[in-house]
């Protein structure tokens, strides 16, 4: 597969979000139980900026990839503040840093070859290397589940090359 690996560099400011979270590996993909807990409880958060979803994967320190190695996913939207959370949902705050951007077009079964261009291809010939905070896909209107024609932006953290 040919992906257009053709992302921008930008500074997401300090953002924070309200959603489920759930810790799981690559082999154990527990995403789908995550958002079908998420999605009909969503409209319970207040003071939500925008309508966009985030997949938000934090991974632990010198991740490898491994299909057992866990970490944590959040289904969450973006908020203004932290004054009111819902009931069996938590707050998380990224922190302001810089990201690459990339635009994903296509269905889930592209995602993982996608990612993969990116990590084996696209980072160790650019002036970056991953930075250990929070990685996200930003689910706009754009992003229909499952679908061939779906869209969605997906930001990883990085650092200049020392």
């Amino acid at each position: 597969m040919i992906f257009n690996l053709n992302p921008t560099i930008k500074t997401l400011p300090s953002t924070k979000f309200i959603g489920k979270k759930l810790s799981f590996s690559y082999s154990d993909y527990r995403v789908f139980e995550l958002w079908s807990s998420f999605m009909p409880r969503r409209n319970e958060i207040q003071n939500t900026i925008g309508s966009e979803l985030y997949n938000i994967q934090v991974n632990p320190e010198n991740f490898d990839f491994h299909p057992k190695t866990l970490f944590v996913k959040w289904a969450a939207v973006q908020v203004s503040s932290f004054d009111s959370v819902p009931n069996g949902m938590e707050s998380f705050e990224i922190e302001s840093g810089l990201y690459v951007v990339f635009q994903y077009k296509g269905n889930q079964e592209g995602a993982a070859a996608f990612f993969n261009s990116i990590y084996t291809e696209w980072l160790p010939n650019s002036d970056y290397e991953l930075e250990n905070r929070p990685q996200f896909e930003i689910l706009g209107e754009k992003y229909k589940n499952n679908d061939p024609n779906s869209e969605e932006e997906i930001w990883i953290p990085v650092k200049l090359k020392a």
